[in-house]
């Protein structure tokens, strides 16, 4: 059975028999994209300011994977994402974020995990840790980084266990001349010393602040070849889950279609739905919401890449999810929508979004969303 078929049968066995009402063993994994993934390029709008903002990195029309009249998805999760979008298993919400204005990787990663805000005030733990709380004795949560977040940091008590990243070969500038002579005269030739040289610049230009954002974070790639172990784990022993993924800071040599960007999506994508196959009958009763600290700027900047911005696009995935739709408030997408006249807006706040998911799975009370988002009313986007 391939994936695509796994996928549409595991959903349609689900849907004929959806419950609305928590299920009996909900998990739910967080997944951060730590650097401030590119959401424009990833969910795409059908706008002339799009292609006018970006004249380099913009993805072709013909390119994008069709979600509504509004919407196209990138090419790089056709065969992952994009069969559990038709089976109504993933949605995505644009112009989702933190009130966070500094764009600062780690103030920002720093605000969303301890959940800061308006009312919020609670700076001693994080929010992962006081849903474990929140959930009762039968939380069993487990963090998948190489230290202990700091979403799970408080009171209750969190395994932990570090993900090994793949090494991944090196290309040292004198192998990177010897392969680009194989091609010096050829038809490729032009291209390959390009992609050298855009290679090298984005690790000369980027590399110290990438690292440092990524905070350790597995890569695209490692998470990629660590889902099905995640999955297996959170199937068997643990429901409540975090992870993180590194490598998401694109100021420079983003690309389109394909490059850094588009690697990184697919290896994220693929990854994900080797999660879905490893939790096998336990997906349905999963919930998988990928965030990122914030967005990028919606114009391009000098080096075809883009900078820190604020609203970015949050994915909800699961077994159980009304998916297959775009959701959450929206705008049209022009230059009079745009947060300071370069951002997406943020419209849907985090900690509103996620406590009206966390209410639905785990049947929470109010009392006990207010221990989660201290000053927070929970908003429900109908995803469960």
């Amino acid at each position: 059975m391939n994936r695509r078929e796994f996928i549409a049968g595991a959903g349609a066995a689900f849907l004929s028999a959806r419950l609305y009402a928590a299920p009996a063993q909900p998990r739910f994994l967080l997944v951060f994209l730590r650097g401030g993934y590119d959401a424009a390029n990833l969910l795409v709008p059908s706008s002339a300011f799009y292609y006018e903002s970006r004249p380099n990195i913009a993805l072709a029309r013909e390119a994008l994977l069709p979600l509504d009249a509004d919407w196209g998805l990138h090419p790089a999760l056709r065969e992952n994402v994009h069969p559990l979008y038709e089976a109504k298993q993933a949605a995505f919400v644009p112009f989702a974020g933190t009130e966070d204005l500094s764009r600062s990787h780690f103030e920002t990663q720093d605000s969303i995990e301890l959940s800061r805000g308006p009312g919020g005030g609670a700076y001693g733990s994080g929010f992962m840790n006081r849903l474990a709380g929140a959930i009762g004795a039968t939380a069993k949560p487990i963090s998948f980084t190489a230290q202990l977040p700091v979403s799970f940091r408080g009171e209750t008590a969190v395994a932990n266990m570090a993900l090994a990243a793949p090494r991944l070969p090196r290309v040292d500038a004198r192998q990177s001349e010897l392969i680009a002579s194989m091609y010096r005269n050829s038809s490729l030739g032009e291209q390959v010393s390009e992609g050298f040289a855009a290679r090298e610049q984005v690790m000369r230009e980027l590399g110290d602040e990438m690292q440092a954002a990524s905070r350790n974070a597995v890569n695209p790639r490692g998470f990629q070849v660590q889902a099905r172990r995640i999955g297996r784990l959170m199937r068997a022993d643990y429901n409540v889950g975090f992870v993180d993924v590194g490598g998401w800071d694109t100021h420079v040599g983003e690309g389109g279609e394909s490059g850094y960007l588009a690697l990184r999506l697919g290896e994220l994508g693929a990854g994900l739905a080797d999660l879905a196959e490893a939790l096998g009958p336990a997906w349905r009763e999963t919930v998988v919401v990928v965030i990122s600290e914030f967005g990028r700027t919606f114009r391009e900047n000098g080096n075809r890449g883009t900078d820190h911005g604020h609203g970015t696009v949050y994915w909800i995935l699961g077994g159980g999810v009304r998916g297959g739709r775009i959701a959450g408030e929206q705008a049209k997408v022009d230059r009079g929508s745009l947060f300071q006249d370069r951002d997406y807006p943020v419209l849907n706040e985090y900690r509103a979004l996620l406590g009206g998911l966390f209410a639905r799975l785990y049947g929470l009370n109010a009392a006990q969303l207010a221990r989660v988002f201290p000053g927070t009313s929970p908003h429900d986007l109908k995803l469960l």
